[in-house]
């Protein structure tokens, strides 16, 4: 079933047909943290800039590139990122995904998904009344 998926789908990763062209017209230069592998093209048109992708590992999710590869995919800079990364800061917090949608993301109380039970107001509430 696999290998059906990657035939049809691309959501979930690359397709054969992708990973096929990126094997004979890319080049790969570095892989992320999170598995995430990105490319350049091997041939520059005259004039033109080099064309940069990512395969993804996993599903297709733009937040999934972190940011100093996200500028060099966009030519911020010609160098990777391994060659001028700062270390990283003990504040950094790793990588979550967007959990929207999924069973994970946040529902505050009140939410539907929730039974739809808020708390009732406090006296710094009046409600609106049109004859007041």
């Amino acid at each position: 079933m696999n290998f059906l998926m990657k035939i049809f789908t691309w959501w979930d990763g690359a397709t054969i047909g992708t990973l096929l062209w990126s094997a004979r017209n890319g080049e790969h230069v570095g892989t992320d943290a999170q598995g995430n592998k990105y490319y350049r093209s091997k041939k520059v048109k005259d004039g033109g800039r080099e064309r940069r992708w990512v395969i993804y590992d996993g599903a297709n999710d733009a937040s999934r590139v972190p940011a100093e590869w996200h500028g060099w995919l966009h030519g911020s800079y010609d160098e990777l990122p391994e060659s001028h990364l700062p270390p990283p800061r003990i504040w950094e917090a790793d990588f979550t995904p967007n959990a929207t949608g999924t069973a994970q993301a946040y529902r505050p109380a009140g939410a539907l998904e929730r039974g739809g039970k808020r708390a009732r107001a406090t006296g710094d509430y009046e409600a609106w009344t049109p004859d007041a």
